[in-house]
């Protein structure tokens, strides 16, 4: 039997013979005309250098400006006899510009045309900038911002068929994530849809579902802002844009990866108020406040801080910084990237392999600091050269990733540092989490039960000072929630949990072995600081927060 002809694959194999033909037309006419040839179809367009030349003037002219260095514009041509292009290249020079030539295939020109459609996505922010309007932000806020009010605005925003609709779209989400004291704003792609959450108090929390094409607006423009390339979908990138929110700039740390269904976006909230926050009202335990108000006033020494990625360690040390910042003190930091900017104090960015931290802590030493803060520890190198400084005269704060204090000194041994320093270096190692605090309007006072009076009685069992425990352990709180679909969870804010271990003649005898972190953790509970746990079940038992937040996020004993 005779096989049918598969039209659909000759077709294909003969477009692409002709696309190749077209390319190879397009380099042999380049000699001709002087100029290079490039193909715009495996070439990245960069958006500033697009944004030079509007799309009326390139289209007319057959032209588009695809890369910009300062002044010099690499321009891609089609027809250099279109008498268009001839007066536009004239303008172009008289504007200042150097132009680099090259001549283009009508496919390469297509493609870089079509850029234009991202462009005017964002045609009334300029590139780096977004400003939500007070109007949106002040009704969000007077409605008690829930999420389905939220969902109703996205909603009738998605709906409109104006120029500007995708801008009211990620103002509307913007001045959501806003007034809902959002952290994050995610945005994941699926099969027929995209999911927005938000992370509200440290939870993900389901905010609403994007058509495709509306998903690839928003990401346009998103990508568009953060400085990024609209054309890469294939690899991930890091940009970052500000917004203007009632005359206060907020940084956006924006994420891109590729996924199934397209791009996953992660926006981070970096809004500085968080920096105005007093190491007092963080909720670190008076008693371990007290000790720690006199160890950062040291002239040498390190302070760690340790936890998990989004445990509030950054915000802890700014909260430092800023109590111990005068005129006659020289701060110096080397962060990645820096979250936050604070005036008085000198802040630099690691740059991949071209600035390291540890080259970065190198260089801060000869600067003749007072106080240094390194962003995180994460390698032998820059663990010894921070040892060092702490032994010559300077005050060092960073963080590290363990999950309590007494890993701090086993995490430093494994990255090469030797214990021996420890005693002469480290004089407060920290550990801290967060966690959702009680909406002081939405909570209730409960009965302990029996099981879970055992689990306090055994966290309470390693605290040497008994003054702490409070006399009558009977009740706990819990919230109140509300309607789920409004994102009512009884809670408001979050607080933090902290332990740290101070150092002293003692302890660096016994850190001089290297010995495990839970011998560390026993011979430091004599010290009589409650551990993070202790510290969380108080907190529960004074209605702070809730028993079962307590539980979610420290292991309490079974």
């Amino acid at each position: 039997m005779d096989l049918p002809f598969d039209i659909t694959n000759e077709t294909t194999k003969l477009a692409e013979v002709r696309d190749r033909e077209e390319e190879d037309l397009a380099h042999i006419l380049s000699d001709k005309y002087g100029m290079s040839y490039v193909n715009l179809l495996s070439h990245n367009i960069d958006n500033d250098a697009l944004r030079t030349i509007s799309e009326e003037q390139a289209r007319a002219a057959e032209m588009a400006a695809f890369e910009r260095v300062a002044k010099v514009l690499s321009i891609a041509v089609h027809n250099p006899n279109n008498p268009a292009y001839v007066k536009l290249a004239e303008d172009l020079t008289e504007r200042g510009f150097t132009l680099k030539k090259f001549l283009i295939s009508e496919k390469s020109l297509e493609r870089a045309l079509s850029h234009y459609a991202d462009l005017s996505l964002a045609k009334k922010s300029r590139a780096g900038i977004f400003t939500v309007e007070p109007e949106m932000l002040e009704k969000l806020t007077k409605e008690s911002a829930t999420r389905d009010i939220l969902e109703h605005m996205l909603k009738d925003v998605s709906a409109e068929k104006s120029l500007d609709h995708v801008s009211h779209i990620l103002q509307t989400i913007l001045a959501g994530a806003f007034a809902l004291r959002a952290s994050d704003i995610h945005f994941e792609p699926r099969e027929k849809e995209a999911l927005l959450r938000l992370r509200i108090d440290g939870i993900l929390t389901d905010s609403y579902l994007f058509d495709p094409a509306t998903y690839h607006q928003v990401n346009s423009r998103i990508k568009l802002l953060s400085g990024v390339k609209l054309n890469v979908t294939n690899r991930a990138q890091d940009g970052r844009f500000s917004i203007v929110k009632n005359e206060t700039q907020i940084e956006i740390r924006a994420s891109f990866i590729p996924g199934a269904y397209g791009e996953s976006i992660v926006l981070r909230i970096l809004d500085p108020a968080a920096t105005l926050v007093s190491y007092t009202e963080l909720g670190i335990h008076p008693k371990l406040l007290a000790r720690l108000e006199r160890e950062i006033r040291k002239p040498n020494g390190m302070l760690l801080t340790t936890g998990p990625t989004g445990s509030g360690k950054t915000t802890t040390l700014y909260s430092f910084l800023r109590e111990l910042q005068k005129p006659e003190i020289k701060v110096i930091t080397v962060e990645d990237p820096i979250e936050y900017h604070l005036d008085g104090i000198v802040q630099t960015q690691v740059e991949g392999k071209k600035y390291t931290f540890a080259e970065g802590l190198r260089s801060i030493v000869r600067q003749d600091p007072d106080i240094i803060m390194v962003g995180e520890i994460r390698d032998g190198e820059t663990a010894d050269i921070a040892i060092q400084a702490a032994l010559t005269g300077h005050f060092v704060l960073s963080t590290l990733h363990t999950n309590d204090a007494a890993g701090t000194f086993p995490r430093l041994a494994d990255l090469g540092a030797d214990p021996k320093s420890f005693g002469s270096a480290v004089t407060v190692s920290m550990a801290q989490r967060l966690l959702r605090r009680l909406d002081p309007n939405k909570k209730k006072e409960r009965p302990l039960t029996v099981d879970e009076k055992e689990i306090i009685e055994k966290v309470f069992e390693t605290l040497t000072d008994r003054s702490l425990v409070p006399e009558k352990i009977e009740t706990v709180w819990e919230p109140v929630a509300g309607s789920p679909e409004g994102g009512e969870t009884g809670y408001k804010g979050r607080i933090g949990l902290y332990e740290a271990i101070f150092m002293d003649d003692e302890l660096a005898r016994f850190l001089r072995d290297n010995p495990p972190e839970s011998d560390i953790r026993r011979f430091t509970a004599k010290q009589g600081y409650p551990t993070m746990a202790q510290d969380g079940i108080l907190k529960a038992l004074a209605g702070i927060t809730s028993l079962s937040e307590v539980a979610d996020t420290i292991d309490l004993p079974q």
